[in-house]
């Protein structure tokens, strides 16, 4: 039955999450059982002596309840003293306890007769022990339900300001491009989400049917091969969603920084995965195991489409599993199959006629194979039924009981007919068929399927749905979950559980003169319009309040419509349609991506042969080759040790102390560094500029360039590229290896990290700087942009910045760009307060006035600004710029420090844009300071490489605040600061200005020009009182003998 089929055993040691909530109905107790297992994968054989214990329990139903009468003649209890009505209310009493007697004994004999031996292993055994009659198993998201609780930001977010000018983008991973009922859940979910606001971005792992459906959908597709994965830049996006088990290889691009933090929803639809596990364990994968788990570690929700699935898949659960119930898979198999089967012909094979009443029924999904508690008390409820029509004398043998459950080959059939003997019913009217046979032809011979579980199930049966499709009508306790969908009358029949008597009244409703009544018609008719889309319009809301609980929202991005709005509640069936008319056979997936890693794993440890013996790696050393190596090694030891004694032992001439001395000292100086200088470090010699290149994680190396004219500047010392003479930024500026500080400046700490004690690192008339980012949204420098800059540089005269990645609003947006303003745009990126915190920041650094305009104005030209901290500069300018940066953020960092909540971070919205408080205004703080210290801003076009300045210098004079971007006021500025460092005079407890960067004032070169000139006279010293002392004792001259 596809997602259904039998899986195997599952080992619960490793579940950390699901709980499985024991409710008993008439208790105040609750029971929480750890739930080791789910399915039992292998057919159970009887026991014999299990069976006889069996044959001894049923015995009381061979004794008739008459009997008893001589038992109370002896004790005198025949003597009645009632008369009238009292005797009358007696036989009344008398005969309901007689009936509950009865029931009781009935269901004892079933229960003993249906327990098997293999029923007492492992969890369900503890399972069926702690459960009772009127309970029902839950599953319990612990682990994620407390992070979507919390999930209400947006709708705070929805009752402020914001100026939004994108909308949301999420990237979808297509693991295949089949049509198949996987792929219509997803298009019937993404096309509402698009009704919300999101934009989607596809991403296929390979080509299909359904490459017209999504190119409807999102335009161009992008396909991934292996050598792609690592070059998309998935920080473009506020999400990512994974349609299957196949996406698994491209979620790898998403397990490393600085992709690990972008959310990711797995969505998981087939049990391929969890029927491979317990083979895994047994032949000693756990690698394999453990590499599955990693990858599921990495997605922040795993989402299931029903609650069998998270239990199959909890030896893989780390506290992420989810169930958003809804998938049209049972009702695509269900019509599918009805296209190829007919009903007369399924009865003729299993040996029913057309004039049988055949009645179906099913039970619970969450005992496979162990079925045998849920049926007993569903014997127990429809044991009147069966005795009323399908009894010998009753029925005539037309009516037909089936019970679907278990496996075929688990003994359920011989059970069934040692009840039907004993309770006097028809041979051959109550049969069995396992789930493991043909389940979809068993509903579509019934007249009426009656769902006679006990157990309150969290989801929709399937199986009922797939009865509702087949248009049969369905019997069902008065379950909330089936009130919640079904009418009463309508789509069904309910009944009250646990009573006989409403059973039977429910059933005769269905029934009239031995056929299906025209109600019975009318219920069928209505439930499979029912069953179309049943649980759609659940699933599509289910997503989109996931996503407003998970997913970021940045200043900039258009929040999505509330979920209220959505009106959709159907399966998108028209664009499938040719699919379930013509059924596609190739619905397996022989070539998942499951059995490929699998398959690699083997490579490496045992290779398995077809008659089970194992053939051992010809690369894995023996034991007799790793004692000749030992053996080799000793010897060379014993030869080195004896040619040291040999060496010792003769006399050699050690040469002229000076000599010595001297090449020792020669070999410190030639000593290599640290870092060797690669091949590009050795390009670099003689060029006018080096652009370094900003990266913090191993996700952004396929991004960076290679060559003379780029160099790596690492935000983190363990993602560092090991072959590569990348900057260690945190190495040069302490205050990085702090991740707080380290989020809050982005990649500006990097460019304090070279100003620092710039000499050591860069010598060269001109630096750059360049985002990773850049390459990731295609708009670094093509080699012809840089031959153009390079070109350009030789030849420029005074002060300029060129710079290619543009402050630019995203496509959805374009047509409003002329109406914006750099102001504008800077508040859309920091939550609206970006002025604010610029005015106040630049008045606390020059101590303006309150009653003095503070925000430095910017032109409303059609000119470009910079973005994504990619320009080049002379060198001494961005000293000057970083300056100016240094006593920026610290002012603007002493208005976040000196606030009420010491978290609070107004420039950002949500709490990724929090976390790094300061970096897009940081981002754009280079072009106020270019503008107003009067750089030429020149853009060159990354990809053509044609230049264009903006903003001439002649057009903005009488707007620029040159006097407090001039030199010599940032620089007494500067070392104001730097005396009250140095005097350990801190404005403030949390000081930054310090920690950013050189600390140099005029009384500090003093000092170390006193220092110098005291190093000095001290040598001095020292030497004369060498010369007084020769002088006094004379030279002694050294022997010329040997």
């Amino acid at each position: 039955m596809g997602r259904n089929s039998s899986p195997p055993r599952l080992d619960g040691n490793d579940n950390e999450n699901i709980k499985i909530n024991t409710i008993n109905n008439n208790s105040d107790n609750n029971n929480d059982q750890g739930f080791c297992s789910i399915r039992d994968r292998f057919p159970l054989k009887r026991n014999p002596a299990h069976a006889r214990d069996r044959t001894k329990q049923t015995s009381l139903l061979d004794r008739p309840l008459v009997r008893t009468r001589p038992r109370f003649n002896r004790k005198g209890l025949l003597q009645f003293p009632f008369r009238g009505i009292y005797l009358f209310y007696f036989l009344i009493f008398f005969s309901v306890f007689a009936f509950a007697v009865a029931s009781m004994v009935m269901q004892s004999s079933i229960t003993a007769m249906l327990f098997r031996q293999g029923g007492e292993k492992g969890w369900k055994r503890s399972v069926r022990e702690g459960m009772r009659f009127g309970s029902s198993l839950k599953f319990m998201p612990v682990g994620i339900s407390r992070r979507l609780s919390e999930g209400g930001a947006l709708d705070r977010m929805r009752s402020t300001d914001r100026i939004g000018i994108r909308r949301p983008r999420l990237a979808v991973i297509l693991g295949n491009m089949k049509k198949d009922p996987q792929t219509l859940m997803l298009v019937t979910v993404v096309k509402s989400l698009q009704r919300l606001g999101y934009i989607f971005k596809i991403y296929a792992l390979g080509n299909g049917k359904e490459l017209s459906i999504w190119e409807q959908i999102s335009g161009q597709i992008s396909f991934l091969g292996p050598e792609q994965f690592g070059h998309i830049d998935w920080s473009i996006f506020e999400g990512v969603i994974a349609d299957s088990l196949e996406a698994k290889e491209a979620i790898s691009s998403l397990m490393q920084e600085p992709f690990d933090t972008i959310p990711l929803i797995w969505i998981i639809q087939e049990d391929t995965l969890a029927k491979r596990l317990p083979v895994y364990d047994g032949i000693g994968l756990e690698h394999l195991v453990s590499n599955w788990k990693s990858a599921f570690t990495r997605a922040n929700v795993i989402v299931f489409p029903d609650f069998t699935l998270p239990m199959l898949y909890s030896m893989l659960d780390t506290g992420n599993f989810l169930v958003i119930p809804g998938s049209p898979v049972d009702v695509w198999g269900a019509e599918s199959y009805s296209k190829t089967h007919a009903k007369h012909q399924l009865r003729k094979d299993n040996g029913f006629s057309m004039d049988d009443m055949v009645v179906v029924v099913v039970g619970s999904s969450f005992f496979y194979d162990e079925l045998s508690w849920d049926y007993a008390v569903a014997m127990h409820t429809i044991g009147p039924l069966l005795m009323r029509y399908a009894r010998r004398n009753d029925a005539g043998g037309s009516f037909k009981f089936i019970f679907l459950s278990g496996n075929f080959s688990d003994g359920y059939n011989d059970a069934l007919q040692q009840v039907t003997s004993r309770l006097g019913l028809t041979e051959g009217s109550v049969r069995h068929y396992g789930l493991d046979s043909d389940a979809n032809g068993v509903l579509l011979m019934a007249d009426i399927v009656l769902y006679g579980s006990s157990q309150e199930e969290q989801g929709f049966p399937l199986l009922v749905i797939r009865a509702m499709t087949f248009g049969i009508p369905v019997i069902t306790p008065d379950f909330p979950i089936m009130k919640k969908y079904m009418v009463d009358g309508a789509h069904g029949v309910f009944f009250p559980k646990h009573r006989p008597d409403a059973l039977l009244k429910a059933f005769s409703l269905l029934i009239s003169n031995g056929r299906l009544s025209r109600f019975a018609q009318t219920v069928a008719s209505s439930g499979r319009l029912l069953a179309k889309n049943i649980l759609a319009s659940e699933c599509i809301t289910g997503y989109a309040s996931l996503l407003e609980s998970l997913l970021n929202f940045p200043s900039d991005v258009l929040l999505p419509a509330p979920v209220s709005e959505l009106q959709q509640g159907k399966w998108e069936w028209n664009l499938f349609r040719e699919e379930i008319e013509h059924r596609d056979s190739d619905m397996s997936r022989n070539f998942s991506v499951v059995y490929v890693l699998e398959k690699e794993f083997n490579k490496h440890i045992i290779d398995i042969s077809e008659n089970g013996t194992e053939i051992q790696d010809q690369n894995i050393p023996t034991e007799q080759d790793l004692d000749i190596v030992t053996e080799i090694e000793n010897f060379e030891d014993y030869e080195r040790l004896e040619m040291e004694e040999v060496n010792e032992r003769m006399e050699r001439n050690p040469g002229v102390w000076d000599e010595i001395y001297r090449n020792a000292r020669k070999a410190e100086k030639l000593k290599f560094e640290a870092n060797e200088r690669d091949e590009g470090e050795l390009e670099r010699t003689g060029q006018p500029v080096c652009i370094y290149e900003i990266y913090s994680g191993a996700g952004a190396w396929p991004f960076l360039h290679h060559g003379s004219l780029y160099r790596g500047l690492s935000l983190s010392r363990r993602t560092t590229r090991l072959r590569s003479d990348d900057v260690d930024a945190v190495g040069r500026l302490p205050v990085l290896n702090d991740t707080y500080y380290r989020d809050l400046l982005c990649e500006v700490g990097g460019m304090f990290a070279i100003a620092n004690r710039v000499d050591n690192v860069h010598r060269r008339p001109w630096i750059g700087f360049q985002s990773w980012h850049a390459a990731g949204r295609k708009v670094s420098l093509s080699p012809k942009a840089e031959k153009v800059l390079e070109e350009t540089i030789q030849g420029s005269k005074g002060d300029v910045m060129y710079f290619w990645a543009r402050l630019d609003i995203d496509g959805e947006g374009a047509g409003t760009n002329d109406a914006l303003t750099f102001w504008s745009m800077c508040d859309m990126l920091n939550a609206g307060h970006c002025r604010t915190a610029f005015e106040n920041a630049f008045r606390k650094m020059f101590f303006l006035p309150s009653d003095m305009e503070a925000l430095p104005p910017m032109p409303k030209d059609d000119g470009h600004w910079s973005a994504l901290h990619s320009w080049v500069m002379p060198t001494s300018s961005f000293l000057e710029f970083v300056m100016f940066s240094r006593m920026f953020v610290d002012s603007l960092d002493a208005l976040h420090t000196n606030s009420s909540e010491l978290n609070m971070c107004l420039l950002g919205s949500s709490d990724l844009e929090k976390k790094h408080c300061y970096c897009r205004v940081l981002e754009l703080l280079v072009n106020v300071w270019a503008y107003h210290s009067g750089r030429r801003m020149v853009y060159i076009e990354p990809h053509s490489g044609l230049l264009e300045e903006q903003h001439p210098v002649e057009k903005r004079k009488e707007f620029m605040w040159a006097r407090y971007f001039n030199f010599t006021l940032l620089k007494s500025m500067d070392e104001d600061l730097a005396e009250a460092a140095d005097d350990d005079d801190h404005p403030r407890e949390m000081w930054l200005w310090p920690l950013t960067g050189e600390v140099h004032w005029q009384g500090i070169y003093e000092r170390e020009r006193e220092e110098r000139y005291r190093v000095k006279m001290e040598k001095k010293r020292k030497t004369k009182e060498k010369l007084l002392e020769r002088l006094k004792n004379g030279y002694k001259q050294r022997s010329l003998g040997l």
